[in-house]
C-alpha cells in the first residue's frame, strides 16, 4: 500500500451531521404543514364549509296587504256585465248600414245598424197614397149624407102634413140611408188602410236596429252586405249584428265551494285582484249568492259587486275575490314589508331570522317584531325579495350551510 496516500486519508466529521439537520428540516416543514391544515380545517368547519348542507324551506320578504290578515278565504272567477244582449233584428234582410264598432258607447234608442227596406218603403207609399183617396171619399160621403139627411128631413116633416106623396118620402129615406151606409164604409176602410201603414212602418222599424240600453259594443257579428236573420236559421246569415253591454253592471261572479259557503254572506266586504291590474286591489261587496249549487264541482256561484268601478276594468277578465271578516278602514290599504311568521325563531333569547347568503345562514336579529295576523312587520332594513328560512330546524346557526330546493 501506498502510505503517502494512506497518510492523506481523513474522517470528513461534518459530513455526518448534514443528514441529520436535512431530516430536521424535512419533519418541522411537515410539522408547519399539519398545524396549518388544523387550523384550516378549524376555520372551514366554524365557517359551515366542512359541515353537511341543511336541507330548508325558503320564503321571500313581501309586500302584504292589511287585507290578507283579514281575509276569510279566497276564490277566483271573472268579471261579468250583468246587462249583455246580443243585438239582432226581428226582420229578416242584406245589412244596408252599420253606425258603431267595438269600443263605440252609445245611448238607449241609437241606431246600430239598418237593413235594406226599399221594398217596405214602397208598400206603405202605396197604402199612404190609398188612404188619402179614402179620406177623400170619405168627404165624398159624408157630404152626400148630409144633403140625403136634409132631404129626407123636409119630406118627412111634408109626409106628416100629408103634403107629399108616399113613394117621395120613402126615397128620400132610403138614399139617407144608403148614404149614412157608404159613410161608414168609407170610415172603416179608413181604419183598414190607417192600420196597413202602422204594420208598414212597424215592419220598417224592425229593419232599425237600435240599442235596447246604455252600453258600450263588445263584438261586431255583421259587416254591411251580409243577411241577417232574427234565428239564424240559414247557414250563411248571421243573428246578432252587434253584441253589447253595460260597463255599469259588471260584478265578478265567483265559484264558492260548499264548505266556505257558511263564511259568505250578503253585504259582506270583499277585496277584488285583477289579473290585468294586479298591482290595484279594488273594494267589493257580496251582492248575490245564487240560490243553487254546481253538484258536479260542488259550488255555489256568488256575485261580487265593485264599490266603485274602475274604468279599466273590462268584461271576461279573470279575478281573485278575498273574503274579508272586516271592512277594512281607510288607514289600512296601504301594504307593508312583512315576511311570514313561521320564519321567525329564537337563538340566544332574542328573536330573530336567517338570512339566506349565497348558500349560506346568516342570522339577523330582529327589533321588537310586530305580528300582523300570519305575518310579522319588518322595518326598513329589510327589502323586498330577501330570502329566509321558512321554520328553520334547532341545529341551524349563523354560517351553516344550506341546501335549497330546486
Amino acid at each position: 500500500m501506498d502510505t503517502d496516500k494512506i497518510s492523506q486519508l481523513k474522517i470528513q466529521r461534518t459530513a455526518a451531521k448534514r443528514p441529520v439537520l436535512r431530516r430536521f428540516g424535512t419533519y418541522g416543514a411537515g410539522l408547519i404543514l399539519l398545524c396549518a391544515a388544523v387550523i384550516g380545517v378549524y376555520w372551514l368547519y366554524n365557517e359551515g364549509l366542512l359541515s353537511r348542507a341543511t336541507s330548508v324551506e325558503v320564503v321571500s320578504v313581501n309586500w302584504v296587504y292589511p287585507s290578507q290578515v283579514v281575509t276569510d278565504f279566497n276564490a277566483s272567477g271573472y268579471v261579468v256585465a250583468q246587462r249583455r244582449a246580443a243585438v239582432a233584428s226581428k226582420g229578416t234582410g242584406r245589412l244596408d248600414f252599420l253606425a258603431v264598432r267595438e269600443g263605440s258607447r252609445v245611448k238607449e234608442g241609437d241606431i246600430l245598424a239598418r237593413l235594406e227596406n226599399d221594398d217596405l218603403r214602397a208598400e206603405r207609399d202605396q197604402i199612404q197614397a190609398q188612404l188619402n183617396a179614402a179620406r177623400a171619399d170619405r168627404v165624398r160621403a159624408e157630404t152626400d149624407a148630409g144633403i140625403a139627411e136634409r132631404q129626407y128631413t123636409r119630406l118627412r116633416n111634408l109626409w106628416e102634413q100629408r103634403a107629399v106623396a108616399k113613394a117621395d118620402y120613402e126615397n128620400a129615406r132610403d138614399q139617407f140611408q144608403r148614404s149614412r151606409a157608404v159613410t161608414e164604409s168609407a170610415e172603416a176602410s179608413i181604419e183598414a188602410l190607417e192600420a196597413g201603414l202602422k204594420r208598414a212602418s212597424v215592419l220598417i222599424e224592425y229593419t232599425v236596429i237600435r240599442a235596447p240600453f246604455d252600453g258600450v259594443v263588445l263584438t261586431k257579428d255583421a259587416d254591411v252586405g251580409e243577411v241577417v236573420a232574427p234565428f239564424g236559421s240559414s247557414v250563411n246569415t248571421k243573428a246578432a249584428v252587434v253584441t253589447m253591454a253595460d260597463l255599469t253592471s259588471l260584478m265578478v261572479e265567483t265559484d264558492v265551494s260548499e264548505i266556505s259557503l257558511p263564511k259568505v254572506r250578503e253585504g259582506q266586504p270583499c277585496e277584488i285582484q285583477l289579473d290585468a291590474l294586479s298591482e290595484t286591489r279594488l273594494s267589493g261587496t257580496v251582492q248575490t249568492i245564487v240560490p243553487t249549487a254546481d253538484r258536479t264541482r260542488g259550488t255555489v256561484l256568488v256575485k261580487v259587486q265593485f264599490d266603485q268601478l274602475d274604468p279599466r276594468v273590462l268584461p271576461e277578465m279573470s279575478a281573485r275575490v278575498s273574503f274579508l271578516s272586516r271592512r277594512l278602514e281607510d288607514h289600512e290599504k296601504q301594504p307593508f314589508v312583512a315576511v311570514h311568521r313561521d320564519a321567525v325563531t329564537q337563538r340566544n333569547g332574542r328573536d330573530g331570522m336567517f338570512l339566506v347568503d349565497g348558500m349560506q345562514a346568516s342570522w339577523t336579529p330582529l327589533t321588537e317584531p310586530k305580528a300582523a295576523g300570519d305575518y310579522i312587520r319588518l322595518d326598513g332594513s329589510w327589502k323586498v325579495g330577501d330570502r329566509v328560512v321558512l321554520k328553520p330546524p334547532r341545529e341551524l346557526k349563523d354560517g351553516s350551510r344550506l341546501s335549497l330546493p330546486e
